[in-house]
């Protein structure tokens, strides 16, 4: 074995990571079943009274952008882990599909392209747009969780984040 993988086998960093994949996958799939009991009576509730009912509306969503951070941290897209550790995500985390399209749309309206490099800044607004919209409304500029969020942003370009 060479030192590095002998050194990266050894690192209990690792291991604990992998202790906290297990437990959050197992939240993760219990959670799921939660989401799919609420969109079940959600139907029925529409069903019978031709109105939504905005408790469960507002529980729907947190439940699933708590899903979509456990996901996060399970595909290693960040090291942030989700609640209990962090705060529970609030209902206004996630924006309206509906509302993230019109913004999307009216931005693409207002800037026609004529170039390639236009073209391209246009696309790279448009996804920076998207992931303002699923950021959750908890960070502060200053939280440790805003610079996971900006490494993160910054991976996902593939450019490097400053470390300072």
């Amino acid at each position: 074995m060479s030192d590095d993988l002998k050194e990266n086998v050894m690192d209990t960093n690792i291991w604990l990571r992998l202790v906290f994949m297990l437990l959050f996958a197992v939240v993760f799939a219990a959670t799921r079943v939660v989401l799919v009991a609420v969109i079940a009576i959600q139907f029925l509730w529409v069903l019978f009274t031709a109105n939504r009912n905005e408790k469960l509306l507002s529980f729907a969503s947190q439940l699933a952008t708590f899903l979509y951070q456990i996901y996060r941290y399970l595909s290693f897209n960040t090291e942030k882990r989700p609640f209990p550790f962090d705060d529970f995500p609030s209902d206004e985390a996630l924006l309206d599909d509906n509302e993230a399209e019109v913004a999307v749309a009216a931005e693409e309206a207002a800037a026609e392209p004529e170039t390639a490099a236009e073209a391209e800044v246009v696309e790279e607004k448009r996804a920076a747009a998207k992931r303002k919209a699923r950021k959750p409304a908890t960070d502060k500029p200053g939280d440790e969780a805003a610079s996971d969020d900006a490494s993160d942003v910054a991976s996902e370009s593939g450019i490097e984040a400053d470390k300072s």
